[in-house]
């Protein structure tokens, strides 16, 4: 059984990412533009505070704001269906909480979604792809305030408002379920502690503090989601509003009941917990049972919260998939990284070089699991790509079979799912153009068909240039998945 006709092939990039021109036409500071870079071994720093002289990657990332038509075109040579990208939400209101959003920002996206268009492109947009406004961060200490659920709310009318004539899918928060876990308080929901306020110098990522709160802000933004969902049917435009987790497969590393049992709990509130959520409309028991255990007052869910996300339940599910791990109880297993959380090392796979286990079989079993728990949603892979060290030939030229063999073997498994009856709706590869990694901050890790002249040391001149994996993408669109050679 084959794509359906009308499958959403494309890409995804975010506006941290790419855009830069980070205070170019009344954009203000955002969380993403406090963090510089950092490598494999290099850990990325926060500052509460600009500091001259810190390199910040995401202040000129890869000049999508200046070549965004270079790079749609690209995009329409390969065929793209759907370009997913994130709206930067400083851009459009720079302190968060301005009267009227800023002209300049909505036009640029106007430009953008126009473009798209042109070549034949549906976006699918992220309201909110790890960037808060700073000036939320320091007045309201993001969503820890349930004044920043008003703010995202009104941030989001306007822009379905003003975009959705062109733009008909849309997605509230980029792998909301990564925001309850340690450490990932400032990305996901632009949360700071006390304490880092008061030093006076930066704080490497790992060493943020993990706040008690976090369960209570990530509630925050369930019903700021909900009441967004509320807003774009309300508007009667024929808008669909998704959710998007990161989905990671758990594996127990051995029969043990006790690592069974330690998988299904992680499975559990790493991948169940947001969507069931977003998509059924109200907490699972495992979750309150969970809160009980761990002594967390859960009277952050009032009873108008409650029917606010009942009657918000998203559209559709969408998720990142790039890799699965394992679980064990033995405390001396070796560990190994991943996209916001890592695990116990797989015997069975091969790992990148940036130490992410290779699972093309986990995104089916995902699927799977997806389409039993939610028989009624439409499903769609927004992120899936591969990391590696890219270098260009004297002749200009760029091989990447390695990438190309990533994303055969995961398409082929997606294919499989749906030949098993899977409704899956699309899939946009991460990042079609290279871009400044998330985790690490660095251009040295590439992802794209398309390779930027940008490197980690500030020189390159932004030059675009296609690798092999660019042909080989485009002749997978062009037959619609049937053609993977």
């Amino acid at each position: 059984m084959p794509f359906m006709k009308d499958f959403l092939w494309g890409g995804a990039i975010s506006a941290s990412q790419v855009e830069g021109a980070y205070l170019e036409d009344g954009k203000g500071l955002s969380t993403a533009d406090m963090i510089t870079g950092g490598s494999v071994n290099k850990e990325r720093m926060f500052f509460t505070e600009k500091v001259e002289g810190a390199y910040y990657p995401t202040h000129e990332a890869v000049d999508f704001y200046h070549r965004y038509k270079e790079d749609i075109a690209l995009f329409g040579e390969m065929g793209f269906k759907t370009l997913r990208l994130s709206i930067a939400w400083s851009r459009i209101f720079p302190n968060g909480d301005d009267a009227e959003p800023n002209e300049k920002g909505l036009q640029f996206y106007d430009d953008v979604f126009n473009e798209c268009l042109k070549y034949g492109i549906q976006p699918l947009v992220t309201l909110c792809h790890y960037e808060i406004p700073w000036e939320i961060v320091k007045k309201y200490n993001g969503f820890a305030s349930r004044k920043t659920i008003d703010l995202f709310v009104n941030y989001a009318k306007v822009c379905f408002e003003r975009f959705g004539d062109r733009v008909k899918y849309w997605l509230t928060f980029n792998e909301i379920n990564g925001a309850p876990l340690e450490g990932t308080a400032l990305s996901h929901l632009g949360m700071v502690d006390d304490f880092v306020w008061s030093l006076k110098k930066p704080i490497s990522i790992s060493e943020l503090p993990v706040l008690p709160s976090r369960y209570e802000g990530t509630h925050n933004q369930f019903v700021a989601s909900a009441l967004a969902v509320k807003a774009a049917h309300e508007l009667d435009m024929g808008l669909q509003v998704g959710c998007m987790l990161c989905n990671v497969p758990w594996y127990p590393l051995t029969p043990n009941p006790k690592d069974v049992l330690a998988t299904q709990t992680k499975d559990q509130m790493f991948n169940y917990y947001c969507g069931d959520v977003m998509v059924r409309g109200e907490y699972p028991t495992f979750v309150l049972d969970f809160f009980k255990k761990n002594n967390i007052d859960d009277s952050f869910i009032t009873e108008e919260d409650k029917q606010i996300l009942k009657e918000g339940t998203v559209d559709l599910y969408t998720f990142s998939y790039y890799m699965s791990n394992c679980i064990t109880t033995d405390p001396t297993v070796g560990i190994v990284g991943g996209n916001i959380v890592g695990g116990a090392k797989n015997p069975y796979l091969e790992i990148s070089d940036w130490g992410w286990q290779i699972d093309p079989e986990g995104i089916k079993y995902v699927l799977k699991n997806l389409h039993d728990r939610y028989p009624h949603t439409p499903l769609m892979i927004v992120e899936n790509g591969f990391g590696g060290i890219d270098k260009m030939e004297e002749d200009g030229s760029i091989h990447d079979p390695y990438r190309i063999d990533y994303l055969r073997q995961h398409i082929t498994a997606v294919k499989e799912a749906v030949a098993d009856g899977i409704p899956v709706i699309g899939y946009t590869a991460w990042g079609p153009i290279d871009l400044v990694s998330i985790g690490t901050g660095e251009m040295y890790k590439r992802y794209g068909f398309i390779y930027v002249d940008r490197h980690d040391d500030g020189t390159g001149d932004y030059s675009r240039h296609k690798k092999d994996s660019f042909d080989w993408y485009k002749k997978v669109i062009e037959t619609n998945g049937e053609d993977l050679s």
